[in-house]
């Protein structure tokens, strides 16, 4: 083998990228680092970091702490998405399916017949539905205990706030906020886009794309042309992967066991029971992943269809 057809091979590897994109990352974060440590030492940022230290005050009478709905809504939360961008990824591959999937029960009647669906679609569909319902309780919850007050702006205080914070995980020296007792600003606009514009997105996007509805709400083409409803729904799919990653690494970062307390065991210490929540939850996480192969999803798609190969 040739020096020139070793290299056209490398370059039609799926990981060709990475050689260029991993150090181009590495360059451009240590230019974001400089210049945000270069901008905290002038003195009229300084003075602007003390005005706006990062954090927005809460009413007297916000709740305090993660309770245990909390803590059970983030672990399911995390579960079905984990399981939703597998599915979605997988359809954006668009291979064919080992088997397909017709539904034959169901609490409605329909007049037009039953849309044949990829078994990746159908658990794609499942996983979003039981995610939606998941989400419906959550809001439910949120706003009956008084926790929406620390995920909703209520004042423009945020945007300078929320720079600030930026500007200070920027520059590594991370805000100094309790977030069992308030995120900082930038935490609050980031879940507030998650939760109520991003979440909405995917489940119009999602109703937009699903089989038997395309057609159905074909007029809307000339509103919104189902390649761009496609295109805002893949967005937003990686806008919930980069935004897990970056959710994650910032945990782990900044006080991992503290934070890993106040999201899976509810209580605000240092203390090793929320990792082991964690750690479990892992286990119960990659146990689904072996589990959901084509061969048994099969099965279980067959409860309500007919499944053919």
């Amino acid at each position: 083998m040739t020096t020139s057809t070793r290299w056209e091979r490398a370059r039609a590897s799926r990981w060709f990228a990475l050689v260029w994109v991993v150090p181009a990352l590495l360059v451009l974060a240590l230019v974001v680092v400089l210049g945000a440590r270069a901008l905290r030492d002038l003195p009229g940022v300084q003075a602007w970091l003390v005005e706006f230290p990062g954090t927005v005050p809460l009413p007297d009478d916000a709740p305090v702490g993660f309770p245990a709905w909390l803590n059970w809504q983030h672990f399911l939360n995390a579960f079905f998405l984990l399981f939703i961008f597998r599915t979605g990824w997988q359809l954006h591959q668009a291979k064919r399916p080992a088997a397909f999937w017709t539904r034959t029960t169901g609490p409605f009647r329909r007049r037009n017949p039953p849309v044949r669906i990829g078994i990746p679609l159908w658990f794609h569909l499942s996983l979003d539905a039981v995610w939606v319902l998941n989400g419906v309780v959550y809001i439910v919850l949120l706003f009956a205990t008084g926790q929406w007050v620390r995920l909703v702006p209520r004042t423009w205080d945020i945007v300078p706030n929320a720079i600030s914070a930026g500007l200070q995980y920027a520059s590594l020296n991370w805000p100094t906020e309790n977030g069992w007792v308030n995120y900082n600003a930038l935490q609050l606009l980031a879940y507030f886009a998650t939760v109520f514009i991003a979440a909405p997105l995917a489940l119009a996007t999602g109703i937009r794309l699903a089989p038997g509805l395309a057609a159905r709400l074909r007029p809307l083409d000339r509103v919104v042309p189902l390649k761009v409803t496609r295109l805002v729904h893949y967005v937003v799919l990686l806008y919930f992967v980069a935004f897990t990653i970056v959710h994650v690494t910032l945990v782990l970062a900044t006080g991992a066991l503290r934070n890993l307390n106040h999201m899976y065991a509810g209580r605000d210490d240092e203390t090793w029971w929320g990792f082991g929540i964690f750690a479990l939850s892992i286990v119960v996480m990659a146990v689904g992943w072996m589990l959901a192969r084509p061969t048994l999803l099969a099965r279980v798609a067959e409860l309500t269809g007919t499944v053919r190969r």
